[in-house]
């Protein structure tokens, strides 16, 4: 077993046991409303501890020490959460959720669904600050730890993937024309997306 240093040093336990508490809390709020409503919160959720790799090539980018102080202080997303969902509401409602949890703290929020990014990109996120039993970076404990949450239906999804994957493409031929095909596409999900949130909304008047 490799047993070399991380970035994270002795915290790399205290991330992973942080990152299962608030993976816990957010299928316990799905179960709930699962059984409240007869409908999940989210279809699915995607989560990790960003790869002590990861965090070294960002901090050098960033021109940051690569220390643990800096991974898990002035970096924000060691810790990182995706919520897809099915519709646009269900996004909002996972929002209100997280908000509501004990010893949570929004510190940065954007929304990209009602403020679309230049090239189509939709979804929600949030940095958030949560209290744990564990000893943080700066001695404390309870500690204070961050973790970056993404939330989307599954068409945004799916268009970040596709869009993740061409940014690390260098041999494309016509970028130009890549760029503005996948704007398109992401338009056209934006529309499917609304349309099956109204089908929804339509079948619900009628129960």
């Amino acid at each position: 077993m490799d047993s070399a240093p991380t970035i994270y040093g002795k915290y790399a336990p205290a991330l992973q046991a942080v990152l299962e508490d608030l993976v816990g809390r957010i299928q316990a709020y799905n179960e709930k409303e699962k059984n409240e409503n007869g409908e999940m919160a989210y279809e699915h959720l995607i989560y990790r501890v960003k790869s002590p790799d990861s965090m070294k090539e960002k901090c050098g980018r960033k021109a940051l020490p690569c220390t643990a102080y800096t991974a898990l202080r002035e970096v924000r997303d060691s810790i990182g959460i995706r919520i897809v969902c099915r519709f646009i509401d269900d996004i909002y409602v996972n929002v209100n959720y997280i908000k509501a949890m004990t010893g949570c703290r929004v510190i940065e929020e954007k929304d990209y669904i009602k403020n679309v990014k230049p090239n189509g990109y939709r979804s929600y996120h949030l940095i958030i600050e949560f209290e744990a039993l564990y000893e943080d970076v700066t001695g404390a404990r309870p500690g204070h730890f961050f973790a970056e949450i993404q939330i989307r239906t599954i068409a945004m999804d799916s268009w970040a993937s596709l869009e993740h994957q061409l940014k690390y493409k260098h041999d494309i031929k016509n970028p130009e024309m890549i760029v503005r095909e996948l704007k398109r596409c992401a338009d056209e999900l934006a529309a499917c997306d609304v349309s099956m949130q109204t089908i929804r909304d339509l079948l619900r008047t009628e129960q």
